[in-house]
């Protein structure tokens, strides 16, 4: 089981590169059991989401 300093190091990678299966399972089945995990990972989605936005010009 990977512990939320490797699994957030996984989700940080994962926005540069595609991870390998097993980077996939291990970061699904932590984030299925680490709550503060699972918002770290949704956060970052919204910034991604947010600085994508910003950088085309659209509306938030």
């Amino acid at each position: 089981m990977l512990s939320c300093k490797q699994a957030t190091a996984l989700m940080s990678q994962e926005q540069d590169r595609p991870l390998g299966l097993m980077e996939r399972i291990s970061l699904r089945l932590h984030v299925l059991i680490c709550n503060a995990c699972n918002n770290y990972r949704r956060q970052m989605g919204i910034l991604r989401e947010a600085c994508r936005r910003f950088g085309s010009g659209g509306t938030p």
